[in-house]
């Protein structure tokens, strides 16, 4: 044991600075806690192999059982092939290999984010290997060669090996080292050094370099060159050639429902739960182009749970930011969507969907719950509906105190509207966002420059209207786009073009129509919002009937085109605006040094094409280049 301990922790010195100098990886940080780890490491398989020796009676029987052990050790233990890349199943028996714990251990500690107390279990199950293998092994030596130990002394080897079968029964149990395993991975994968060179660059705050580069490391963007890029071979960096295509920063939807799909199922059971729909929408939206997306809606329960899970890696989609519940009046609108669940039911899905305060002292209260619960923003829904749908509309003396609770909390408020007088009392509340307008009156420019004033965003939402008017007419043209259909669940879109012109739906249908929304004024309003200086943010209102989550953007884009609005102000309302409403402007939204490297490199020039943000070359997402073809298939 002391001579493994001289051989391998020089070795493992020699490894790091070889890797470091000669490949480029950095030094690591917690070096006392690296090499007490891999010391714990070395001790226990040292005692392993001391107990073989005590109970083979020869060298030949000593290899034979070594080969029975090192091959599983070598191949199922993430020495060789990361854990993440197996099949669920052999990652669960990968749990019963005791390598596993000594490299999931190192390649934490190797990135920078562990020290020895975050693997506390694995050090545990090392140090007790070495300490019974120690003991075993000297209770078991024979001093005479032709002692011989009977057949069944070799079970002694089970006694050593019990630690980590204990462990895997429990790991077995709790996943904990298989979802660190993916999270470990994917760190790997965003650690990766890239040169994507002679690009054209939309910065995102409007800046345009016609032809430059951008180097990505560690999952950051390390460096920008306009003109010709540096050699790769001096950077260390793999290169990405993009010339003739635009590189810009992830796009960004700040209206996004997951909890609906975007279309009908015959079979209720086919809508599925929150945690396989969301990780599945959020892949949707990062295969699409769209690196950061804004929940408004949801149960949020399911929101936060399925945030942690991107946010660690242990699931790939698009980074999600949890605004909601919905502060509504009884019966406002966000309380027709439990109206017909039986009473218990609904309590259950209103507590996760909807606050209803009654006095100004009541919604500050909620505000500061959901503060401490870590929510990203809150939304308020001000809207009398329609007469063919009424709504119980707000108190505005509410809306005041949700909003002056938002602020003392450090927290963005965005307001729901339906016309120009909720937009007026949204304002004087002090909201920092509008989302959807109005799209039944024009907005009179006096509001426009009070928003414009106030530095108040505006959501316009154009995609959601279209899909209504579409819904309402039994049409189902926009699933037949080539984004839809790429990342649409296939059983969704066949379902949704049979179901909707049916019998079954026109009631449904019926009501769409009657509701007074035209996209025409949206339009209007996008653009008068333009002319008057007012901050514009991209949202989708996905989710809704026809907008399938992820291509949505697109198609919203492409409408504020129609409406007059240039592609690039079109675009970083998409990129840097909308970083700047989700307070992360200061790591998201630009090509800038230092910033996340979540980027989006499209064929052509959107600038003067819009409909290019569609045809996707690459999509990085904290500098992890995206399987885009096998983002599905990791949910």
């Amino acid at each position: 044991m002391v001579v493994g301990l001289v051989h391998y922790v020089p070795v493992t010195a020699m490894v790091l600075v070889l890797a470091h100098f000669v490949y480029g990886m950095q030094a690591p940080q917690q070096l006392l806690s690296l090499f007490l780890f891999v010391s714990l490491g070395v001790l226990a398989f040292r005692a392993i192999g001391g107990v073989i020796g005590a109970v083979a009676n020869s060298m030949q029987e000593s290899q034979i059982i070594i080969q029975l052990l090192y091959f599983p050790m070598l191949f199922l233990g993430g020495a060789t092939f990361p854990i993440a890349l197996m099949p669920n199943w052999l990652q669960i028996v990968a749990q019963f290999i005791p390598t596993t714990y000594l490299s999931t251990g190192l390649q934490g500690i190797l990135r920078g984010r562990e020290t020895i107390l975050d693997n506390l279990s694995a050090a545990g199950v090392l140090v007790l290997t070495a300490v019974v293998g120690t003991f075993l092994g000297i209770k078991l030596f024979r001093w005479e060669k032709e002692e011989k130990m009977r057949a069944s002394a070799k079970l002694w080897l089970l006694a050593v090996m019990t630690p980590f079968f204990l462990m895997g029964v429990w790991q077995a149990h709790a996943k904990n080292n298989v979802v660190k395993g993916k999270v470990l991975a994917r760190d790997l994968r965003r650690s990766h050094t890239l040169l994507i060179r002679d690009a054209r660059l939309f910065v995102g705050d409007g800046a345009i370099i016609d032809r430059g580069a951008v180097l990505v490391k560690d999952g950051k963007i390390a460096e920008i060159y306009p003109g010709p890029a540096p050699d790769p071979k001096t950077l260390k960096a793999d290169p990405i050639e993009a010339a003739g295509k635009t590189l810009m920063p992830g796009l960004i939807d700040v209206h996004v429902h997951l909890g609906a799909p975007g279309g009908f199922y015959g079979n209720a059971i086919d809508y599925g739960t929150p945690d396989k729909n969301f990780p599945r929408e959020l892949a949707a939206y990062l295969y699409s182009g769209v690196t950061a997306v804004k929940s408004v809606g949801d149960t949020i329960d399911d929101v936060l749970r399925i945030r942690g899970m991107i946010a660690s890696g242990e699931k790939l989609g698009a980074e999600l930011f949890a605004v909601g519940p919905l502060f509504t009046a009884p019966g406002g609108h966000g309380t027709e969507y439990s109206a017909n669940l039986p009473e218990q039911m609904r309590a259950v899905f209103d507590a996760q969907f909807v606050r209803l305060p009654q006095t100004p002292d009541e919604a500050r209260q909620q505000v500061a719950e959901l503060k401490k619960r870590g929510v990203n923003g809150i939304k308020a829904v001000l809207e009398a509906g329609s007469a063919s749908r009424p709504f119980t509309r707000m108190d505005p003396a509410i809306l005041r105190a949700i909003a002056e609770a938002a602020r003392s909390e450090g927290l963005p408020i965005l307001c729901h509207t339906g016309e120009s007088k909720d937009i007026a009392d949204a304002l004087d509340a002090g909201v920092d966002g509008i989302e959807h307008g109005s799209h039944r009156d024009l907005i009179p420019e006096v509001l426009l420059a009070r928003m414009k004033q106030k530095g108040v965003a505006y959501d316009p939402t154009l995609a959601v209207v279209e899909g209504f008017l579409a819904a309402g007419q039994g049409k189902t043209d926009l699933l037949d786009r080539s984004l839809v259909q790429q990342v649409g669940p296939p059983k969704l879109l066949e379902s949704t073009k049979k179901m909707l012109p049916s019998q079954a739906l026109d009631p449904m249908r019926a009501m769409f129509r009657a509701y007074p929304m035209s996209l025409d004024s949206g339009k209007q309003n996008l653009a008068a919002a333009t002319r008057a200086g007012v901050m514009l943010v991209t949202g989708t209102d996905a989710g809704n009937p026809l907008v399938i989550h992820g291509p949505g953007i697109h198609r919203e884009l492409q409408l504020w085109v129609e409406a007059g609005v240039a592609p690039g102000v079109a675009l970083q309302a998409a990129t840097h605006n909308a970083a700047r409403l989700l307070r992360a402007d200061d790591r998201i939204g630009l090509i800038r040094k230092g910033y996340d490297a979540s980027l989006l490199l499209v064929d052509g020039n959107p600038l003067q094409d819009i409909a290019a943000t569609e045809r996707i070359s690459m999509v990085l997402f904290k500098g992890e280049r995206v399987a885009r073809s096998e983002l599905f298939e990791e949910q």
